[in-house]
């Protein structure tokens, strides 16, 4: 324990200066990604970062064979020319061909990639020195940053999150719904094409940290993310650099607290793992929270189905009935109708009295509107979509639980307040 602490103390205090620059130097890395792959993500095109991280290989191996020297700027300049070039081979071929966009992105990115390590394979063996340490892009090493290659990323993350924020409405249209944003003017070609050098200079710099295998993952993890934490763009980009940043940093401290733990892959562990918390918790679209709706809505499904059988076996529910009566209607199993009945009781909808059951004034108002909406919708279909009157009883039967006061009250207007259903029945109002 003493040692974990003594960890901990040593990475935030930036008393090792080279892990200081590591874990800034991933974070800022980390957080470009996850801010630029939101728009990836939101275009559904999760895809094309794999194509993109694996294609810049041969840009960074050509840039080596040209040059002989090992500069982070040069290996920018070759992985973004072969990434550029990707996304237009992937661009011209699916406009001119009948092929799949799947099969195009992964043609793509098995040439590239395979070409990638083709240059690789003849670099290793061309007897240059300076070339040790090339095949730390497969895979990544954060650790082998230095000050100079951090202060570069860092200036480039920042001019992407710039160019990000100025032309944020543009690129929001663009993701959504490209024929609204071409038909108010906004011109769709330089939005994509900006968009796609915003994105290839991001994999170009974040293939350092996590290599061309995982950069994929940096890209759109976050975005997936932060979607189940909300449905504005702002804060979606706000959450997706979070959690990149903040799995930078930590990937970089366990890689560090470890022995021989390799930085990417813990990297990509840590931001999955936020991920998949988002996925769970996110207040309106994580997992518990649709489970919680869901039985929400069975609940209430099974308390107004009762309420409306009761109703009708009451004679309107003016009368007590057994509730043996309603076992008899083989809708429900004993112990679940004991459960919603004890439920409505609760509610304060019915009264039960030695087997016997009747339903209050809160109860009838509610069976009421439930019987409502059913014959409403009933009227509205045999009306407007000329169904017979033995086709509708089905239809109405689930959607008179999601009709809201709003939806009643134009229901009401467009049918002229009718009086009875197509099966003759009153409607009560």
């Amino acid at each position: 324990m003493m040692e974990f602490w003594g960890h901990i103390t040593t990475f935030f205090s930036a008393e090792n200066y080279t892990l200081f620059v590591v874990g800034i130097g991933s974070g800022v890395l980390c957080f470009a990604s996850g801010v630029v792959g939101t728009f990836t993500y939101l275009r559904k095109r999760a895809l094309i970062g794999d194509v993109i991280s694996h294609s810049v290989l041969p840009g960074v191996a050509i840039a080596f064979m040209l040059t002989g020297v090992k500069n982070p700027v040069y290996f920018l300049i070759g992985a973004v020319i072969s990434g550029l070039l990707a996304i237009w081979i992937v661009d011209y071929v699916q406009a001119k061909s009948k092929l799949k966009p799947d099969a195009i992105l992964a043609l793509t990115l098995s040439v590239f990639f395979g070409l990638g390590i083709v240059l690789l394979t003849k670099i290793q063996h061309s007897g240059n020195d300076a070339q040790s340490g090339l095949d730390s892009f497969l895979f990544g090493k954060a650790a082998s940053m230095s000050i100079a290659d951090v202060k570069l990323f860092s200036i480039i993350a920042a001019i992407n999150i710039a160019c990000i924020l100025i032309f944020l409405r543009g690129f929001s249209l663009v993701s959504f719904d490209e024929n609204y944003a071409r038909g108010i003017g906004f011109n769709i070609k330089f939005l994509k094409s900006f968009l796609a050098l915003l994105t290839v200079l991001t994999v170009a710099i974040g293939v350092q940290a996590v290599g061309v295998v995982l950069m994929a993952a940096l890209l759109i993890t976050p975005a997936a993310g932060a979607r189940f934490l909300t449905n504005s763009i702002r804060r979606m980009l706000m959450y997706a650099g979070l959690f990149g940043f903040l799995s930078g940093v930590i990937g970089v401290f366990i890689s560090y607290s470890g022995t021989g733990m390799p930085t990417g892959p813990w990297i990509v562990v840590v931001l999955s793992l936020f991920t998949i918390t988002a996925i769970m918790l996110g207040k309106q679209r994580g997992v518990i929270a649709r489970l919680k709706l869901r039985k929400g809505n069975h609940i209430k499904i099974n308390n107004e189905n009762v309420l409306k059988d009761i109703y009708k076996l009451a004679d309107d529910g003016q009368k007590t009935i057994e509730t043996s009566i309603l076992l008899q209607q083989e809708k429900y199993a004993t112990s679940e109708l004991k459960a919603i009945l004890n439920r409505l009781e609760r509610q304060d909808y019915l009264d039960q009295v030695r087997g016997f059951i009747i339903l209050s004034d809160r109860g009838r108002i509610a069976a009421r509107e439930v019987i409502r909406k059913h014959r409403l919708w009933e009227i509205y279909l045999s009306k407007y979509f000329q169904m017979q009157e033995d086709h509708v009883h089905d239809d109405a039967e689930g959607i008179e639980h999601v009709i809201t006061p709003e939806i009643e009250k134009h229901l009401i207007k467009l049918l002229e307040r009718p009086e009875i259903d197509p099966h003759q029945s009153e409607i009560p109002y």
